[in-house]
Formats: C-alpha cells, sequence, structure tokens
C-alpha cells in the first residue's frame, strides 16, 4: 500500500510540475525563444541562432507532453525513460549555469515564476526526488489502453502543445505573465515599496605607485599619500536589492528630450505603437497601423512610436512608410517585454494599459468613435476570455469522452489509483 501512495504521488508531483512549466511556455513561445538567444550568445553559439524559435516549441510542447503522460498514465516505461534523461540533462545544466552564471534568469517557468540559476538548481535537486521514484517503479505501472490508442493519443497532446504554442505566437500570449499586461498601471510598477532593500555596492578605489596598480578600500585608500595616482573606482554589486517590475520604461525623442513623464500623466487615450527593430518588422503591418495611427489621431487620440533602432533605420523607413506619429527611443529588452509582436499596439490611459494586440489583430476603426471605449475594450476582451474558456472546455470535454469509451479496467497493481 505504501509502495503504490509513493508511486502515485510521485507521478501526479512530477506531472504537475511539467505540465505547468511546458504550458507557461507555451503560451509564450517567443519568451523562451529570447531565453534561448541568450544562451546561445553567452556561450558564443552564435550558430544555433537560427533554431532557437523551433527550440522553444520543441521544449514546450515536449515539457507538455511528458507531464500530461505521467497524469494519464500513458506509455509508462517511455515515459519515465523521458523524464529520467530531460531531468539529468536540464540538472546538470542549471548546475553549471549557476556556477557560470551566463543568464541571470533560466527562464525554466516562463515569466510567470523567475527563478535565479541556483534556486532553478535546487528546485530541479528536489524534483528529481519523485522522478527517481517513477523511474524506479516504472514496471510496476499497468497500461489504461490500448498500445494502439496510447500512441495515438501520445502523438495528439504533442501535436496540441505545437498548436498552443504556434496559436500563441501567431496572436499573443493566452496568458500574460509580463509586468506590461492589460490592466497594469505602469507608474505603480515602476515605484520601489518603501522598506524593500536597496542595491548594496562595495567599493574598490584603484591606485597606481611605479607601474603597479592596487586595490584600496574608502577606509585603507592612500588619499595623503601624493606618491599613490588614483586610476580608478570600481562599484561591485555583493547584493541584489529589490527590482521594480518595470525599471527601463521610457521614451526619448530624436532631440533627447524624455516625454516618459507627460506619456504616464496624460489622462486622455494614447495609442503606442511598438517595434523593437523596425529593420525586421512586418512592412504590411506597419503599414496597416500608420493607416490605424490616422484615424487615432483624427479622433482625437495620441499615438506614439517606440523602437530601439538606430536613427538611420528610422529614416530609412520613413520615405516608405510615412508615419504620422513620431519615433522614441526605449530600451529593446522593454520593448520585446511589452508586447509579443513586431510591430505591436497599446492603448494606455494615465498610465495603466487598457489594451494589447497583435499586428494581425488590430481592432476595427470603429472601436475609436465608440461612446465609451473602455466598456468596448472590456466586451472585446470578455468575449475572448469566453471564447477561448468554451474552447478549452470542448478540448477537455473530448479527451474525456475518448478516454471514457477507451479506458480498459484496472490493473491489480494500481487499484487505488
Amino acid at each position: 500500500m505504501a509502495i503504490r501512495i509513493l508511486r502515485l504521488v510521485a507521478r501526479y508531483l512530477a506531472g504537475t510540475v511539467f505540465i505547468f512549466s511546458g504550458f507557461v511556455k507555451a503560451v509564450d513561445p517567443l519568451g523562451s525563444t529570447y531565453k534561448f538567444l541568450d544562451y546561445f550568445e553567452a556561450y558564443g553559439w552564435d550558430f544555433f541562432m537560427p533554431v532557437a524559435f523551433p527550440l522553444a516549441i520543441i521544449l514546450s510542447s515536449s515539457e507538455l507532453l511528458i507531464g500530461l503522460c505521467l497524469i494519464l498514465k500513458l506509455r509508462m516505461k517511455v515515459t519515465a525513460w523521458a523524464l529520467f534523461l530531460f531531468m539529468s540533462f536540464f540538472t546538470i545544466v542549471t548546475f553549471y549555469s549557476a556556477i557560470a552564471n551566463p543568464v541571470t534568469d533560466c527562464g525554466c517557468f516562463g515569466d510567470a515564476i523567475v527563478l535565479t540559476n541556483w534556486q532553478t538548481f535546487y528546485k530541479n535537486i528536489i524534483l528529481f526526488i519523485p522522478v527517481i521514484i517513477v523511474f524506479w517503479q516504472k514496471n510496476n505501472y499497468e497500461n489504461e489502453f490500448n498500445i494502439v490508442f496510447e500512441w495515438g493519443l501520445v502523438l495528439v497532446l504533442f501535436l496540441f502543445g505545437i498548436f498552443l504554442s504556434t496559436y500563441s505566437f501567431k496572436n499573443l500570449p493566452l496568458i500574460d505573465f509580463r509586468p506590461y499586461h492589460i490592466g497594469a498601471n505602469i507608474p505603480e510598477s515602476m515605484r520601489t515599496p518603501e522598506g524593500m532593500p536597496h542595491d548594496e555596492y562595495e567599493i574598490k578605489l584603484i591606485y597606481a605607485k611605479g607601474g603597479e596598480n592596487k586595490e584600496f578600500t574608502l577606509e585603507n585608500a592612500p588619499y595623503a599619500d601624493t606618491n599613490w595616482k588614483w586610476v580608478e573606482t570600481k562599484n561591485i554589486l555583493i547584493k541584489k536589492g529589490f527590482e521594480p517590475p518595470i525599471h527601463d520604461f521610457s521614451l526619448i525623442s530624436a532631440e533627447g528630450d524624455d516625454i516618459t513623464q507627460q506619456l504616464l500623466d496624460d489622462q486622455g487615450y494614447s495609442f503606442l505603437i511598438v517595434s523593437n527593430k523596425l529593420e525586421d518588422a512586418d512592412r504590411e503591418a506597419l503599414v496597416k497601423i500608420n493607416n490605424f495611427a490616422v484615424k487615432a489621431l483624427t479622433s482625437g487620440y495620441q499615438v506614439y512610436g517606440m523602437t530601439a533602432s538606430t536613427s538611420e533605420v528610422i529614416n530609412s523607413v520613413k520615405p516608405w512608410l510615412k508615419p504620422v506619429f513620431n519615433f522614441y527611443a526605449t530600451d529593446d529588452i522593454t520593448l520585446k517585454t511589452m508586447v509579443r509582436s513586431n510591430p505591436g499596439l497599446l492603448l494606455i490611459k494615465e498610465g495603466t494599459i487598457i489594451g494589447k494586440w497583435h499586428y494581425r489583430n488590430i481592432p476595427d476603426e470603429k472601436i475609436l468613435h465608440s461612446n465609451s471605449l473602455s466598456y468596448t475594450l472590456t466586451e472585446m476582451i470578455n468575449k475572448n476570455n469566453n471564447r477561448i474558456a468554451f474552447d478549452f472546455i470542448l478540448v477537455i470535454g473530448f479527451f474525456g469522452l475518448v478516454l471514457f469509451f477507451f479506458r480498459k479496467k484496472t490493473g491489480p497493481y494500481e487499484q487505488d489509483e
């Protein structure tokens, strides 16, 4: 009995973690892509850059598949081997990452839960306990379905993971875990709450004498000794303090003027056209958004362009785009975090994000003439959420019916499950 309970708990625990990890990656495939690119750049593996996106989809789909196979008890011998090899590989990778620290956040849970490299390694060590139990007991899990049906279901579940990632890529993440989600207030997210710790630095002073450099602290530096010449001051971070969810949001004009506060204080509605790299943006989408901007400006809305591209790139775009708005410089990572679309569109009011669109889903101009834009947006969001919920229920219901008709009688090993 104890072994059966242990086997059950281990299977569900490992399966739940893998489903969660795979799902949060699947709904934001570009986020995982950016994380792969960060690692490839840190390790100097530039030749892997072109496959970052397909790797992101394969990773999330594989995690989701392993988790679902554990929960549904599908092909347990194969699943146990896949689970063990997967965890072994990534535990080694995370241990090396914790020591070398090439990227500060591993991205194992996407933006839903941000862990340091050491936290990720410790998490993997703890998770390895149920993984080993599942692997140890792999021969004692009885198959629940016909073998042909099981392999067919495995294929369907893997394709479901790919579909989820593809849908989120072509639209926007089904669930937005980032700080720029709809409803977020940018000024509030930029503040550091009172009492939160700040970064702590150790100051090192470098002085030179006789052609040799020596490091001093503030207490023992040779200030009065004219034989020593100051070279440089180093500020070394020894303890990371609280970092607000939003900390790099700004709009800088071509003349160097910062209009960030002007935008955030505006009591009217403002559209933000976001393109982290104009040179990589979908050209037809830029034209479509510019046409929307014309109508928005005519209707009394403010429109701002945000990009990390150079002034040369901006000037090369202007002749064919003929933008009716000005472009402002913003950090590249900030723009990629704001919206997973190039270009993308946001609507804000007094610093609060109340609308966000992929370039494939730019709203109809009728939204600009609504008596109550907020009401219209709420209706759009509710309809979209209801549609997603309805589709999800249909999928779950379909799988439930299929499993009901194909389920075999429970075997003697797993009667309590």
